[in-house]
Order: C-alpha cells, then structure tokens, then sequence
C-alpha cells in the first residue's frame, strides 16, 4: 500500500469519526471534519490511481521522447 493511499484512508476515517462526534456533541472546529472526509476520499482516488513508479518501469529504459 503506498504512502498517500494510507494517509487518505486514516484521514477519511478521523473525519468520520469527528464528524459523528460532533452530532452527538457540537464543538468548536466540527466542520473541519468534513474537510477531512474530503481531504482524505481525494487522497484515496489519487492513492488508487497510482503513477509509474520504479516497479513499473519497463526495463527498455524508454519512454517518451
């Protein structure tokens, strides 16, 4: 699992679970964890999609000239 997918996750499901808190209590910031939910769902497609790396690198050593 690369880096930006796992941080995507942990921040969507902190969001969640702010967000959750502040419908049973409201406290001061609360929104920010929609931002959080939106942040990190961002962070996972991007994570997903992924870009080429060193393990999918061809081995011809070409590319885009």
């Amino acid at each position: 699992m690369n880096r930006t997918l796992g941080i995507g996750i942990a921040l969507s499901l902190v969001g969640f679970v702010a967000y959750a808190a502040g419908v049973w209590t409201p406290y001061p910031g609360r929104a920010f964890s929609v931002t959080a939910v939106m942040v990190g769902l961002t962070l996972v497609a991007i994570g997903r999609t992924g870009g080429p790396g060193p393990e999918d690198a061809d081995e011809s050593g070409g590319g885009a000239t």
